[in-house]
């Protein structure tokens, strides 16, 4: 974290110091920078990368860096592209569902804030809680593989689809690599399953409320997102056979651990009705296993996953290591039994015809070594402090919100918010007042029930940011909440 602040800033000092030089002057040297601003070597390297990515600066290897030639009268002049609202917008005879795709709701948790707002609409674990050293170390391994840079089976390295299969299937042993796809995480794998499995115009059902990804990735197929409510034991069995009465869709979308937003966790008996009601409705069920390796630990044993228990070829199952690691590190994997592998694999191939062998060589060596279940095993107990600390905060600051559910696993608290309260103004206020909190109303393809707020306990530095956040988030609910 230091060093990405260091590189900015320097970035943000060279950048002030450029119109001091001529187009082509050069700048000062490498070694001449590092004595100047006291900075690493690394710090200049990377600073100046930054300037050559805007087109600001020019580096000559061997040679240094040099100012660039500013842009002339033969600059590329905005052009007019009024046009394509039209062509984007006309819908042709039989396309039944808009190509619009509102990803609000995704990008609101991957913008980046401004400084000194503390973020708890984050998905992602902070810097302090990904394993970065082994991160590096197993980078660094996979760079010395043999043929580290040569193309990869389509499919995916044949260990890391035998280690995802393990993971998967269980002790038992219910999938074999063969089984497997390797992807570029879980929201390309999520995205192939739904392009997969049904057609363009069909109805595809999900939890309500839900993940806003796959919202957004359905509506992008061109699919037609129907709700199913959850409770705290997760979907309704009864809902999901009547929606799939209803509607004739041949595929549900679940998450049925630590379910995103509200943390629920589908009980032992709702497992098998959801598997044998969508037998018996010829559909499949997608099972988004996002979160199993944020276990908090104070959790009871987990259940296997659905594909674990599904030899039929109902469950198609999407899991990522990315959650539990890195953003950037994008490996994940897709499960399927029968023809719908088959299918899954060539829409795969047409997208983006495999995942890099570096990240899947890295992905391998990092799951190999000794520090993998150390990692594991402090991110459960950081993400249970850092769970218990905002759940007591909030109780303690926020009375008004109410908290139905404590999961014991995954990164956020879902808060039903009074009714009449606008979400949108609370979500405005509380980044005046300094912390991002995400809005209930992408959660929902329909309707929502009620006014809700997601907290993300992951995403800050500690304990005390948490606190500090829902101190924040307290004046903001007093100027929002007070006509509610």
């Amino acid at each position: 974290m230091e060093q990405r602040s260091s590189v900015a800033e320097l970035a943000k000092s060279l950048r002030k110091e450029l119109d001091r030089y001529s187009p082509g002057e050069k700048l000062p040297s490498s070694r001449a920078l590092v004595e100047r601003h006291r900075v690493s070597p690394v710090t200049v390297s990377r600073a100046l990368a930054a300037l050559a990515a805007e087109g600001l600066v020019v580096t000559r290897p061997g040679a240094g860096a040099f100012r660039a030639d500013r842009p002339g009268a033969g600059a590329l002049r905005p052009g007019d592209t009024s046009w394509q609202e039209v062509a984007l917008s006309v819908e042709t005879a039989g396309e039944p569902v808009r190509r619009s795709v509102d990803a609000s709701g995704v990008l609101a948790t991957l913008a980046a804030p401004p400084p000194g707002i503390l973020e708890f609409n984050n998905g992602y674990l902070h810097s302090s809680l990904q394993p970065e050293r082994a991160l590096s170390a197993a980078l660094a391994r996979a760079g010395r593989r043999p043929g580290a840079w040569g193309r990869p089976p389509v499919e995916g390295l044949p260990e890391l689809r035998a280690w995802f299969a393990r993971e998967i299937g269980g002790p038992g042993g219910t999938l074999g690599a063969a089984d497997v796809l390797i992807t570029a995480g879980g929201q390309s794998a999520l995205t192939c399953a739904l392009r997969a499995l049904a057609p363009p115009g069909a109805p595809v059902l999900v939890e309500s409320p839900t993940y806003p990804g796959v919202l957004a990735a359905a509506r992008a197929s061109g699919l037609r997102p129907v709700p199913v409510p959850v409770d705290a034991e997760g979907v309704r069995p009864e809902l999901l056979a009547e929606a799939l009465r209803a509607t004739g869709a041949r595929v549900f979308v679940c998450q049925p651990l630590f379910q995103n937003p509200t943390g629920a966790m589908l009980a032992p008996e709702r497992r098998r009705e959801v598997i044998r009601i969508a037998r018996e409705a010829g559909a499949f069920v997608v099972e988004d296993d996002f979160a199993r390796r944020l276990v908090h630990e104070d959790a009871p044993p987990l259940s296997a996953t659905l594909a674990a228990d599904d030899p039929d070829g109902v469950v198609v199952h999407v899991c990522s290591l990315t959650k539990a690691t890195s953003p950037s590190l994008r490996v994940g994997a897709l499960a399927a039994r029968g023809p719908a592998l088959e299918r899954l694999r060539a829409i795969q191939v047409v997208d983006s015809f495999f995942v890099p062998r570096p990240l899947q060589e890295t992905a391998l060596e990092l799951v190999g070594a000794p520090s993998w279940p150390r990692h594991l095993r402090t991110v459960a107990a950081e993400l249970h402090a850092r769970r218990e600390a905002l759940v007591t905060a909030v109780r303690r600051e926020l009375p008004a919100l109410e908290l139905r559910h404590v999961p014991p696993g995954g990164y956020h608290l879902w808060l039903r918010l009074p009714q009449g309260t606008d979400e949108a103004a609370l979500a405005s206020a509380a980044l005046r007042a300094g912390v991002a909190v995400a809005p209930g109303r992408p959660y929902f393809c329909a309707e929502p029930p009620a006014p809700h707020v997601r907290l993300s306990f992951a995403s800050v530095a500690g304990t005390g940011e948490l606190a500090e956040g829902v101190r924040r988030l307290r004046t903001a609910c007093e100027e929002v909440l007070v006509g509610a």
